[in-house]
């Protein structure tokens, strides 16, 4: 991407921070609109959009930052609508895997295009500009940048 000379100051941190929690804002209320469409609330959706591979309950606990007990309830609501199940992990029999059904799958991917429908000023990046955001991002939340918890909706 091109440099163009600076007629404004830099943003400080400050400004960056206000920016990502209105981006983020933003993003989660669309969200919320897109699962809520599909009969789900915003931490199901978020739950669903975490299970691109089978996942413990504690693991999807520390993904979605709240206790194990709420997520007990969310998987259970899930469950109840078909969309998730329970399976014994084949490497320790004491461990729940929370695995997508085919018609959580189909949820999922009908919740992700929907969402891009609605983020079409990412597809007006170019390539190299879509590389840099993705590289910045990388940078300022490292812990976002791991491959194994790239989920197709990264909430």
């Amino acid at each position: 991407m091109p440099q163009t000379p600076r007629s404004a100051p830099a943003p400080s941190p400050e400004e960056l921070m206000d920016r990502l929690a209105r981006v983020a804002a933003s993003y989660y209320r669309h969200f919320a609109a897109v699962a809520a469409e599909h009969g789900l609330t915003l931490m199901q959706g978020k739950t669903l959009s975490l299970l691109v591979r089978p996942r413990p309950m504690r693991a999807l606990a520390d993904l979605l930052a709240c206790d194990a007990s709420n997520v007990t309830g969310i998987v259970d609501r899930l469950a109840a609508q078909h969309l998730v199940r329970r399976e014994t992990d084949p490497a320790d029999r004491r461990i729940k895997n929370i695995v997508l059904t085919e018609q959580g799958e189909r949820t999922v991917h009908g919740i992700r295009a929907e969402l891009m429908s609605g983020l079409t000023a990412l597809e007006h990046l170019t390539p190299d500009e879509r590389d840099t955001l993705h590289t910045l991002l990388g940078r300022a939340f490292p812990e976002t940048a791991a491959p194994q918890d790239r989920a197709p909706l990264s909430p």
